[in-house]
């Protein structure tokens, strides 16, 4: 029985009240049919968020895949967070309250970069300089800084703008808040990976988990038996019954019997 089976064989009566089913049963058909009814996608954010800021979907796009490969939980060595890779002083500048969170970052950033544009009259390389290195080194240097990182970023950055990127769908996809809203209403406030978990807990028992661990053991003890040619459990035994002799031997009542023989 695989997992979407387990989950099913514990979804709520079918003879249910149809007029309490306010939200989505827990059940991972109804989360499958229901996510792809009630997400966004990582591309519908960037639209978003290109017509909110007047920044070019291509340069987001480009600029996310350099910052993080479109990875939303992304966290660089400084602390850069997110698919565009916010500082958190720079993600608290621009609202973002949580810079995991997809659609919050993607927004601060295209927000960040249109302002960095305006600053530099639209000239993208600078403000691509900016975004890396930051505007006091941009105007230190004049221009785009001499450092190794932040004049590949530039081009590599100016080159994914020309190609048309494509997301892993498996990151593209992502549940808005509403949905998973309702989804943990239709659970009674609890996340799926509780609800598996439950599930589980009425599956195996404690002694079925204890079973497992003693034939789990027996088979590691057999199988280095096999590969070594040494019986562990053989001079296991072997130290216990050495063990209980000594124990009899140094036992001060039976010395005192033994010697008084």
């Amino acid at each position: 029985m695989n997992i979407t089976e387990i989950i099913n064989a514990t979804a709520a009566p079918e003879n249910s009240d149809p007029a309490q089913a306010t939200a989505p049963a827990g059940t991972a058909s109804d989360f499958d049919s229901y996510l792809s009814s009630s997400s966004t996608t990582m591309d519908d954010i960037f639209q978003k968020a290109s017509q909110t800021y007047g920044v070019s979907v291509n340069l987001l796009k480009a600029i996310a895949k350099q910052e993080s490969n479109f990875d939303a939980k992304a966290t660089s060595h400084c602390g850069a967070q997110g698919v565009m890779q916010l500082m958190p002083g720079t993600a608290a500048a621009l609202g973002v309250s949580d810079a995991y969170d997809p659609e919050q970052n993607i927004m601060g950033g295209a927000k960040y970069i249109s302002q960095l544009l305006a600053k530099y009259n639209g000239d993208i390389p600078l403000a691509l300089a900016a975004y890396n290195a930051g505007s006091g080194n941009v105007a230190k240097y004049g221009g785009i800084p001499p450092f190794k990182e932040t004049q590949n970023y530039v081009a590599k950055v100016t080159a994914y703008m020309n190609e048309n990127l494509s997301i892993d769908g498996g990151k593209n996809q992502i549940p808005s808040k509403a949905f998973l809203d309702a989804w943990n209403q239709g659970m009674g406030t609890v996340s799926e990976d509780t609800y598996v978990e439950d599930i589980l807990e009425q599956i195996f028992s404690y002694e079925d988990y204890m079973r497992f661990l003693e034939m789990f053991l027996e088979q590691m003890t057999a199988t280095k038996n096999a590969l070594t040619g040494y019986d562990s459990r053989q001079r296991e035994e072997e130290n216990n019954a050495l063990y209980s002799y000594q124990n009899i031997n140094y036992n001060p009542a039976v010395m005192n019997l033994m010697n008084q023989s």
